[in-house]
């Protein structure tokens, strides 16, 4: 029996171009949009496609913006069992210290988890947020914390975090960059959604100790464009920023922006990247399932070759106008042996959105469009007699045409 020979990585990148013409384009940036923001960081929620990054991988002050880091982990210890809502919490004297935007709590007050949580996101309480974290602490101070919350950070993909503190006070070393803390907001959407509701309220006084600072400080949240989360920050080192989300439909966009001058041009960057990321991108249907996109070769067939189809369709969210920043290839190992049956996978389509480390790639299996039955004797014994040749005097001569 003829052997079969040596498989080889193939790409049909021709063959899907003359096929599929609107899956290859260059990469760019959409829209060419630039931002005054120092860095920025922007997502469309629904299929993980990044829309905008500048900077995005710089580690940068957070300021108050990496309180959603005990936000997240108060939120996973309320999953977990180990804490509820109810639970009463004590504030330690290095709670109780600190300054800036906080709840003025005292050593003797017990607050539930469900104050603190609101204390933390509507009023920036910095000493919340420490209290949150001390609970959470596996020798119950801040820099324990500070310690498992990096190393929570590394588990998530948060690469550029580093976590010295709570609440975001100026400390050296503690970074995170927008990309972070994008996911990082994208981990609380998606997986805490009950939590997730408490971003949206725009007004918490505990106790009636801060009656002037008791408003929330998201500049979006009064402005009725869908507006619904998550954080500002602002330290004289960091400037203004704000790590939002936005939904317009079935769409939601998530950001992150940091080092404007102000509080009213962070209020003006932010609302312009909402409406641009909600109104200048399309779903499009970019692949459709069964559709004929390549052919591959097929050894000791009754056909020498076999067509390829996407399993299913494919739909991305595309600029509205200018280039789609697209490139698709489909690959496999071949010539395949026969038999091949209809719907056997053969290969793969993988179509990439954007370059670098903010790529998205989407794999798609590839299936054979049709039955190939194994060759009569005839293909074999053709195929022994190439075989044979090969090893005799090598392989038959390339003819170039004039």
């Amino acid at each position: 029996m003829q052997a079969a020979p040596r498989p080889l990585i193939l790409t049909a990148v021709a063959m899907l171009a003359a096929a599929c013409l609107v899956l290859i384009a260059p990469v760019v940036r959409a829209q060419g949009f630039e931002t005054e923001a120092t860095a920025a960081y922007v997502i469309d929620h629904g299929t993980g496609q990044v829309l905008f990054s500048h900077n995005a991988e710089v580690p940068l002050p957070p300021a108050s913006m990496s309180k959603l880091m005990p936000l997240l982990m108060t939120f996973e210890a309320i999953e977990e069992g180990r804490l509820t809502l109810e639970t009463r919490l004590p504030v330690s004297a290095h709670a109780m210290s600190f300054g800036g935007s906080t709840m003025f709590l005292n050593t003797t007050d017990r607050p539930t988890v469900e104050e603190l949580i609101r204390g933390v996101i509507i009023v920036s309480g910095n000493d919340a947020s420490v209290v949150l974290a001390e609970a959470l602490s596996p020798d119950g101070t801040e820099a324990g914390w500070a310690r498992i919350a990096t190393a929570r950070a590394r588990e998530l993909g948060m690469t550029q975090t580093t976590l010295m503190n709570a609440s975001g006070w100026p400390a050296a070393g503690h970074v995170m960059s927008m990309r972070d803390l994008g996911i990082l907001a994208e981990r609380i959407i998606t997986e805490h959604p009950e939590m997730y509701a408490y971003f949206a309220e725009t007004e918490f006084d505990y106790e009636n100790r801060s009656p002037a600072n008791r408003f929330n400080r998201n500049p979006l949240l009064a402005l009725g464009i869908g507006a619904d989360g998550l954080k500002t920050g602002h330290t004289s080192e960091a400037g203004y920023g704000l790590v939002g989300s936005a939904t317009q439909g079935n769409r939601r966009v998530t950001f992150v922006i940091t080092g404007l001058a102000s509080g009213e041009a962070r209020a003006r960057e932010a609302e312009r990247i909402v409406t641009w990321g909600l109104r200048q991108f399309v779903e499009r249907q970019v692949v459709t399932g069964g559709t004929e996109l390549a052919r591959a070769p097929v050894f000791l067939g009754a056909a020498t070759d076999v067509g390829l189809a996407p399993a299913e369709d494919l739909t991305l969210l595309l600029p509205a106008t200018g280039a789609p920043g697209l490139t698709a290839e489909v690959t496999y190992t071949g010539p395949f042996m026969a038999p091949i049956a209809t719907g056997d996978q053969l290969g793969e389509l993988v179509v990439r959105m954007g370059a670098g480390v903010d790529a998205v790639e989407h794999r798609i299996p590839m299936l054979a469009t049709e039955d190939v039955a194994q060759g009569g004797i005839g293909t074999r014994l053709g195929a022994a007699t190439r075989d044979v040749l090969h090893r005799l005097i090598g392989p038959p001569p390339t003819l170039v045409g004039g």
